[in-house]
């Protein structure tokens, strides 16, 4: 059955914030993105694929629970890029709640106030390639459901545990140790085990925000040997958190 001008209205909305929250609905385009969703199991609710993505993956769309056949006409009119992908799919938008006391256990990445859903995709892979326990976004960082985000991701949007929370309220009397990147701080290098601890990264231009910083219970810093200014929020989360599993053995 063709797609009404209504459901395609619907689903080209759903690439702006404001719209996904009021549906609590997100929609992820591409065979890729799609694909590794599927391979982790992850619950779609509605995926749309013309005749080409059915030829193209046959053993994907059998494991897909229900896959609406549509034209390229229709994916046209749905798709958010210039040159629309072969699938199209909607997902729930799920935020689930941090019990108070869960940061004083295991491995935790805080992202505060990173804007740039590149850069947020990519810390996902980063805690998923570390098994670090779980990542908490602050309100202001870029939108976890958009599509720049899970793309970046690379399928670890479906595999890490993300909440959403004031830093500063979910870090209020964390027991684990809180490693905020700065500056100014002790070497990373010189960093001592921590089966337990929080690693707070901020963004490139301001760094972490005050209320947070009041949080911190150790500064770490990457030392610097050549003549850059910075370092790209994902590449210091990613030395920290290779550090840390270097020099804290497994239970």
């Amino acid at each position: 059955m063709p797609l009404t001008k209504v459901e395609l209205s619907r689903l080209r909305d759903l690439r702006e914030k404001k719209t996904r929250e009021s549906a609590g609905l997100f929609v992820i385009e591409g065979e890729k993105v799609i694909g590794e969703l599927l391979a982790a199991h992850y619950p779609l609710l509605e995926i749309y694929a013309t005749a080409a993505w059915f030829n193209a993956a046959p053993r994907t769309a059998a494991v897909a629970r229900s896959v609406q056949l549509i034209t390229p006409e229709e994916m046209a009119r749905a798709s958010h890029f210039p040159t629309p992908a072969s699938i199209l799919a909607v997902g729930k938008i799920t935020r689930p709640s941090l019990v108070h006391g869960t940061l004083n256990h295991g491995l935790t990445l805080a992202l505060d106030g990173i804007q740039d859903p590149g850069n947020v995709g990519t810390l996902l892979r980063v805690a998923d390639w570390y098994g670090l326990d779980r990542v908490v976004l602050s309100p202001d960082s870029a939108d976890l459901f958009s599509q720049k985000v899970i793309n970046a991701s690379m399928g670890s949007f479906a595999r890490v545990t993300v909440h959403t929370q004031p830093l500063a309220e979910a870090l209020a009397g964390c027991t684990a140790a809180v490693l905020g990147c700065d500056l100014q701080g002790d070497q990373v290098h010189a960093l001592g085990p921590h089966r337990h601890a929080v690693i707070v990264i901020g963004s490139e231009g301001r760094g972490l925000s005050p209320a947070v910083q009041a949080c911190v219970t150790q500064r770490v810093t990457i030392p610097r040997y050549g003549h850059a200014e910075s370092l790209n929020a994902a590449v210091a989360a990613a030395i920290v958190c290779d550090n840390l599993r270097r020099v804290t053995s497994t239970p």
